[in-house]
């Protein structure tokens, strides 16, 4: 298994891939827009650029995992010899179930078809296939270089043969695989996604300002980062996904996103990827400066 394909070059997507092509993997990384494939290139060039000053890896290595990419904005070009794909497209049902149909189309029929969804049904984008059993889901963690963790979720209908596989994989990328079964959130967001959008709701009730929140958390419960600065680096609109997901299918009231995260990302406040959400980015790309709205 030399040839990954992976689907979508944003912040997940092109993670991916240069992870892959640093273990000297051939990518394929396809987006529908050139302008994503560029923009996920650059980022790729611009984190190895970080490694080589950090001396954790050398020029010579930068170069070649560069080499290791190829991108496409035709699906069915860039899917046509790969052993894997990883879909890291937005986090939409509808969008996910349209390009596994196509993956179904377009690709070998021994490739196995992996997302990087971190809530939808592994067993739902499975059942839109004629290949379940090789339906599989590799939610890795961002930054995905860094982060050492990829929840392997089995479907419903998943071969232990493709776990296995995927899972001796993810090793070969010094990543530890954890194994998960398939429920709304698996086990990362529906542990995580619920203690953010309490730390929203304990801001929206007017408990705790933004950094008191974050502080409270980082100093009383050792978190590298508060809940709301995690939110807006996560991106809020992808914390909303999540918790509707959850919410739709445990019909449970304690995954209902607060009101007043819904009114942010509503009103286009998406976090860091925005310049603003609970803190402003537009001085300062840490989450130090609080939005002037839950300024006092």
């Amino acid at each position: 298994m030399k040839n990954v394909a992976v689907i979508g070059a944003g912040t997940m997507g092109n993670g991916i891939a240069h992870t892959f092509a640093q273990f000297d993997y051939k990518v394929q990384l396809i987006d529908v827009q050139q302008t994503s494939l560029d923009k996920g290139l650059a980022t790729i060039t611009k984190n190895l650029d970080r490694m080589v000053a950090k001396e954790t890896i050398t020029e010579a290595d930068k170069q070649r995992t560069l080499k290791n990419i190829t991108t496409y904005t035709n699906l069915e070009e860039g899917v046509k010899s790969a052993s894997l794909v990883v879909e890291a497209a937005t986090e939409n049902v509808d969008l996910k179930l349209k390009i596994f149909r196509d993956l179904d189309k377009f690709c070998p029929d021994d490739t196995i078809l992996a997302s990087n969804t971190s809530s939808i049904s592994i067993t739902q984008i499975a059942s839109v296939t004629s290949r379940p059993g090789m339906v599989i889901g590799m939610h890795f963690m961002n930054p995905v270089p860094i982060m050492k963790l990829v929840e392997i979720i089995k479907g419903y209908s998943t071969s232990e043969e493709t776990f296995k596989t995927v899972e001796e994989l993810s090793k070969k990328l010094n990543k530890v695989p954890v194994e998960v079964n398939d429920y709304p959130g698996f086990v990362a967001n529906r542990i995580l996604m619920p203690m953010i959008n309490e730390a929203v709701e304990t801001l929206y009730n007017g408990v705790a300002g933004v950094k008191e929140i974050d502080t409270v958390m980082m100093l009383g419960m050792a978190h590298p980062m508060g809940p709301l600065a995690l939110a807006d680096f996560i991106g809020l609109d992808v914390c909303l996904s999540i918790l509707k997901v959850m919410y739709e299918g445990f019909k449970n009231p304690k995954y209902a996103p607060c009101p007043l995260l819904v009114n942010m990302v509503m009103a286009g406040k998406l976090g860091a990827k925005s310049g603003e959400g609970f803190y402003d980015y537009s001085q300062n790309r840490k989450a130090e400066d609080v939005s002037k709205m839950f300024s006092k």
